[in-house]
């Protein structure tokens, strides 16, 4: 039996023609070793499983190659064929991540000073290089800077950021890439016809995905399929053996979303779960088809689908029958959930509260079934007070919506009733529970009672249906009990009107707060301000107080004047010798007295 080679040994590259994925960087350094322009120190740096390591054997390889043509080894040379056998004494490889004392550091310096016995240069790789403590980085930045002609240093790190800045500052930089899917199942796809295997694009473009751009890991991911599939690769069987939810899950519940099926979508998230599949990983996989779906929609957006044709083809013929505003609104429902679920404590529950929140998005959208829910308006402020009853006078729990206006309307279920007022302050009032408005005949007028006032109101409202503003026909009557005002219930009312007001007017409620109002008779009261600001404010506001003032203390006939009071003038504080003075010129006795007593103050 054959000694087995791994796929990632087997297949590594032996020339800069064979490296998958680096082209600029290949070419680059094939031109530098053809001009003879070589650095004397070169950093790799990139993700793992990239070509860091196998390009730095290929170029150290290439510039001692004694035939090398058009910058590559020609691989039959004596040098060549030393580095090929592994025992070239021309190329030396360092592991930094075991040697990385001062000790290791200065060993490799003793050794720079050796000539090459054979060949040209003598390169040095040293492989994770930024496992160098900073003692080792000193000891070799002068070694670095200025090595012996004949040396090449190349350095290669997959955390570049960890390097000194005065070692960047020596080398040559080259960012390796990482490898793109698409050449990833190309190569895959060579491995697996020089191995005789079969396998489908669908189940080489998931092993790509899940190598996250490293060849090597690709490679070690193949190998593991191979032997689990005997060699027949499937989508289904590498979704199996990789733990990986298939995207016909994903496509499946964009389907359930189409239709606002919700009970659906709750039992595929069940069956999801009883295969052991994570539900945070669930919805962002969902929310990375919804943005591949939004890519597919465009012909120019097709390049960002790292994906098969085939695959492709599928979310452009899914993407066609959803709308962009449907996909925006369900990524950023998915997107929130993921931030939230990692400290939700019932994580299920939050995962299917987003997935019947997106199943209701085509409603919104307007679903041709007409399941669209109807839209009530709701208001911005609201709080509990007290419903009027008009035969006791007593109160029943109730909702009121304090406009910024200083108005308050009463409404039930939170949406304005049909048959409420508004108070030109801006508030919605709501008739009496046991007076509804009947209509009148052209010319007729209510019939009086004595101490008793009808007020009608025109309405302002939203229909529920088309949510536009419309000035309605509707007229409303309420009829309040005039009911003499007394001086506590005057206050009590003013402070309630404070309270009322929105927080947006909490420096007016403030000052209003510092106000007496007075009573001066049985429907009438008085505000005194010493501000003509103040003044003109209060008059701006006068239809929204009065109108709160008047429903809280059950008088309809209520009015109030606002006075502007003159300040007065502050009484001068004299001191003992300008009071003296004060007195002697009001009071002749005083000053005879001053006069005959030679009196004088100090």
């Amino acid at each position: 039996m054959d000694e087995y080679i791994v796929s990632a040994r087997k297949y590594r590259p032996l020339n800069f023609d064979s490296v998958v994925g680096q082209l600029s960087l290949t070419t680059t350094l094939k031109n530098s070793i053809k001009s003879g322009k070589l650095a004397h120190a070169y950093l790799f740096c990139g993700p793992r499983g990239v070509g860091k390591t196998t390009c730095a054997r290929i170029f150290a390889k290439a510039i001692n190659c004694t035939s090398q043509s058009d910058g590559d080894a020609c691989g039959v040379c004596e040098s060549c064929r030393a580095f090929d056998e592994q025992r070239s004494l021309n190329i030396h490889e360092l592991d930094a991540a075991s040697n990385n004392t001062v000790d290791d550091i200065r060993e490799l310096c003793k050794q720079v000073q050796i000539p090459p016995q054979t060949g040209r240069y003598k390169v040095f790789i040293i492989d994770e290089v930024h496992m160098l403590s900073s003692s080792a980085f000193n000891a070799f930045l002068k070694t670095l800077e200025e090595p012996p002609s004949y040396v090449v240093f190349i350095l290669a790190t997959t955390e570049k950021h960890k390097i000194l800045p005065t070692i960047l500052s020596r080398c040559q930089v080259y960012d390796f890439q990482r490898m793109t899917t698409q050449s990833t199942v190309d190569h895959l796809q060579y491995v697996a016809g020089k191995e005789g295997y079969t396998a489908e694009p669908e189940a080489l473009a998931l092993i790509a995905e899940k190598a996250d751009g490293g060849m090597r890991d690709a490679l070690s991911i193949f190998d593991q399929m191979v032997s689990f599939t005997a060699g027949n690769l499937t989508y289904e069987l590498v979704c199996k053996n990789l733990n990986v939810l298939s995207t016909e899950y994903y496509f499946t519940m964009v389907e359930h979303f189409l239709k606002c099926e919700v009970e659906p979508c709750l039992l595929l998230l069940n069956e999801v779960l009883m295969k052991g599949f994570d539900a945070g990983n669930f919805i962002a996989g969902l929310a990375v088809h919804l943005r591949n779906l939004l890519v597919a929609r465009d012909e120019s957006g097709a390049c960002l689908l790292e994906m098969s044709e085939k695959m492709k083809a599928r979310y452009r013929e899914q993407a066609g029958r959803v709308k962009p505003r449907f996909i925006y609104r369900a990524i950023k429902l998915c997107n929130d959930c993921d931030q939230s679920y990692r400290t939700s404590h019932n994580k299920r529950l939050q995962v299917e509260i987003c997935l019947i929140q997106a199943a209701q998005l085509a409603e919104d959208d307007g679903d041709p079934s007409g399941r669209c829910p109807t839209k009530i308006l709701k208001p911005i402020f609201s709080r509990l007070s007290g419903r009027r009853d008009d035969a006791a006078g007593t109160t029943t729990a109730a909702q009121k919506d304090v406009r910024p206006g200083g108005g308050v309307a009463t409404q039930e279920a939170n949406a304005v009733r049909p048959d409420a007022s508004m108070t030109p302050g801006g508030g919605i009032t709501e008739p009496s529970t046991r007076v509804s408005p009947q209509p009148m005949p052209q010319g007729s007028s209510p019939e009086k009672k004595p101490n008793l006032r009808h007020v009608t109101f025109k309405h302002f409202g939203k229909t529920q249906e088309t949510g536009k503003v419309e000035t309605a026909a509707e007229h409303s009557q309420q009829v309040y009990e005039v009911t003499p005002l007394t001086q506590d219930g005057l206050m009590h009312a003013w402070f309630s009107y404070c309270h009322s007001l929105p927080r947006e007017l909490n420096a007016d409620a403030q000052r209003m707060k510092g106000m007496q109002p007075k009573v001066t008779g049985t429907s009438t009261f008085e505000i005194a301000v010493t501000n003509p600001l103040v003044q003109r404010q209060m008059e701006e506001m006068y239809e929204s107080i009065r109108s709160h003032m008047a429903k809280t203390l059950h008088n309809s006939e209520l009015s109030f004047n606002i006075r502007l009071e003159e300040v007065r003038e502050v009484q001068k504080m004299y001191n003992p010798a300008e009071e003296l003075k004060a007195m002697m010129e009001r009071y002749s006795p005083v000053r005879k007295l001053v006069a005959e007593l030679s009196l004088q103050l100090e």
